[in-house]
């Protein structure tokens, strides 16, 4: 606990089992109360690893996607009575040690929703990151500021922290289940009047790291102009869309 607010790390897995041992050891342990691993029917042994490592693990016997994963996540974060939930996933992508970094932001009451953005640091490229991914992250992310009228670095981070309020005021569960997901949580915040942090965070790429290709970068990409267009419209109340109905 940080403050006496209960920390729990939920961890999305889909084919983990090399990376979520060095995921887990940098997690500050002294400050998490629940750890939460939900194996989206991996094909290999996430899910025994994540036993062996005492963790309270959840199976789906079919893959539900990305973003059905995290609704997964989410709900038995909260149902465990989780004050702060932080998403952070197992490829040992980003920095676990800065678990406590990102609860303490939302635990502050300055923010609801802090964001780990791979591009505050400025050292994305040389962490790895495509060059083509970093490209149409950078544009994407200016799409997107200037739509939803906010400024932020990065909207595609897999590492992020929400409050117990934020979870259970946006309807979380009427987006999508793919990659999008993501995207489609942080329109639900603004559009809730939720305020929305970031602190720098190294990323590493490697062989192990989990990563979509190209041409679902691109899909991913479509999406993300899409639901920024209708966060502009519902937010103009020209259209309404269902996910920003509660």
């Amino acid at each position: 606990m940080i403050l006496g607010k209960k920390i729990a790390v939920v961890m999305p897995a889909y084919n983990a089992e090399k990376t979520l041992q060095q995921t887990y050891d940098e997690i500050p342990h002294d400050y998490v109360d629940e750890i939460i691993v939900v194996d989206d029917a991996s094909k290999d042994g996430t899910t025994e690893v994540a036993k062996s490592l005492g963790l309270k693990v959840i199976v789906h016997e079919k893959n539900r996607g990305y973003g059905g994963n995290q609704k997964t996540c989410y709900k038995n974060a909260l149902e465990g009575g989780a004050d702060v939930i932080v998403m952070l996933h197992p490829d040992y992508q980003y920095s676990p040690k800065l678990v406590t970094a990102l609860a303490a932001m939302v635990i502050s009451g300055h923010y609801d929703v802090a964001l780990g953005s791979r591009i505050l640091g400025g050292d994305a490229l040389k962490g790895g990151m495509p060059s083509y991914k970093y490209v149409s992250n950078r544009f994407l992310t200016l799409f997107e500021n200037l739509f939803l009228g906010i400024k932020l670095s990065e909207y595609h981070t897999g590492f992020r922290a929400f409050s117990r309020s934020v979870l259970e005021t946006i309807p979380y569960e009427k987006n999508s289940d793919d990659f999008i997901f993501d995207n489609q949580m942080i329109v639900q915040a603004l559009h809730f009047g939720f305020k929305i942090g970031e602190i720098s965070c190294p990323t590493k790429y490697f062989e192990e790291a989990s990563s979509i290709n190209f041409s679902r970068s691109v899909t991913y990409g479509l999406g993300v102009m899409g639901t920024s267009l209708q966060y502009f419209l519902q937010k103009k109340k020209i259209m309404n869309f269902k996910i920003f109905e509660k």
